[in-house]
């Protein structure tokens, strides 16, 4: 374990120094001229095959949307994120933490490129802090990100990466690590030279190593419920070999693979193991629910189906770490992510008027709750969603009180 330990602490400062000086060597240009590599977003792929062997789609079958039996646990499970102690048990005064988890990029498009708070405006937590929208109350969302911290820094419990986290993150703002319920990861290995469709292709070390994050993420925070995944902008512009392309396209089926493995492990009755992925058994307590977070790769200049490109100008001098513009850009597509999706609107969305079940609008779904739980509500901890009136709390009651507030703000 200690030499574990030493040997992390080594290579993350190696990492961090190799990253640094990527970001700061003047000699270093951006290969702007190269705007394309001809790859198709796996999200426009659809049940198209990458090299004739690989369907795209972010989730199975060519698809991208999460299929119905995994997306009704994640549903469950964001309705299930409440407010924790520093204990980690239910308080209507506790917290409820979104942790980032990851490298240089990953802190730079969450908060800051040294992690450390304030963080920019334009950046995720920048535009979250200032966006009504948002739950400024219940939630808190902490940056564990920091640069050169690639996938092998995270693979561990007993990495120092998560001491660090707990230590300089969490217990500076009043926050433990029983109260982290949902993780935003974005991770790549270093330098990788084998593509696909290769057996020994970086897509497979990198799925490997994120379903080991995710088992070391339940054992280190063991009330989280949720976990989101990003893979790499396009780095066409990339003028190192820090993570160029294909490897940041190909990151992608990592990812899709990744959350296929549990999906299928799942449907087995937990006992089919992907091989590379690991066990990833949410019912066992393997591993948290898994899914995609927002997938930000474009090819270039060439416009996505919904539009998305990226300039060399969205890019730092080394054509891998993004500019201000485009930290900017994942920050808005992270934050419109966790406001509208159902398995991140429930707990980020600031609570709306009536708006029971905490998915961002008054509907029938929330008329069926109140009248669902007519009557006296259950005695603490547990908890009474459709008691909403008077506010803030209620009353300990479901009555006609608590109808009108859903029909007073319907819409």
């Amino acid at each position: 374990m200690e030499m574990k330990n030493r040997t992390t602490l080594l290579s993350a400062a190696l990492l961090a120094a190799l990253n640094f000086a990527l970001l700061s060597a003047p000699s270093l240009a951006s290969n702007c001229n190269q705007t394309s590599v001809s790859k198709t977003p796996i999200n426009d792929l659809g049940a198209g095959l990458y090299l004739n062997q690989f369907q795209g789609g972010l989730y199975p079958n060519g698809v991208n949307d999460v299929p119905a039996a995994h997306a009704a646990v994640g549903v469950s499970r964001a309705h299930g994120i409440q407010p924790l102690n520093l204990q980690g048990q239910p308080s209507p005064t506790g917290r409820y933490v979104l942790l980032s988890i990851g490298m240089s990029n990953t802190t730079q498009e969450f908060c800051s490129q040294n992690s450390a708070l304030p963080c920019d405006p334009w950046t995720f937590m920048g535009q979250a802090a200032i966006n009504p929208n948002v739950n400024h109350d219940t939630l808190a969302i902490v940056n564990g990100a920091a640069g050169g911290q690639a996938a092998l820094s995270w693979d561990s419990p007993a990495d120092l990466n998560y001491d660090r986290v707990r230590d300089t993150r969490l217990i500076p703002q009043g926050l433990s690590e029983a109260q982290v319920q949902a993780v935003w990861v974005k991770e790549a290995n270093i330098s990788p030279t084998v593509s696909l469709p290769n057996a020994n292709a970086d897509a497979y070390a990198l799925e490997a190593s994120l379903g080991n994050i995710a088992r070391a993420i339940k054992v280190r925070y063991p009330n989280v419920k949720l976990v989101f995944f990003t893979s790499r902008i396009y780095a066409g512009y990339a003028s190192t070999n820090l993570n160029p392309e294909p490897y940041a396209y190909e990151s992608a089926f990592a990812i899709k693979w990744l959350i296929e493995a549990q999906i299928n492990q799942m449907a087995s009755g937990g006992t089919t193991i992907d091989p590379v992925a690991g066990d990833l058994n949410y019912d066992a307590g393997s591993a948290p629910w898994l899914a995609w977070g927002p997938y930000p790769w474009a090819d270039g200049l060439t416009p996505r189906s919904d539009g998305l490109i990226w300039q060399c100008a969205d890019l730092q001098s080394d054509g891998t770490h993004p500019s201000m513009s485009g930290e900017q850009k994942i920050g808005a597509m992270l934050l419109d992510f966790m406001l509208t999706s159902p398995f991140a609107a429930p707990w980020f969305h600031a609570p709306l008027p009536g708006d029971v079940n905490n998915d961002g609008v008054v509907n029938a779904d929330d008329l069926l709750m109140v009248i669902n739980h007519w009557g006296q509500c259950p005695p603490p901890p547990q908890s009474c969603p459709p008691d909403i009136a008077p506010p803030p709390d209620g009353n300990g009651v479901v009555n006609v009180d608590d109808l009108l507030m859903v029909i007073n703000h319907w819409g």
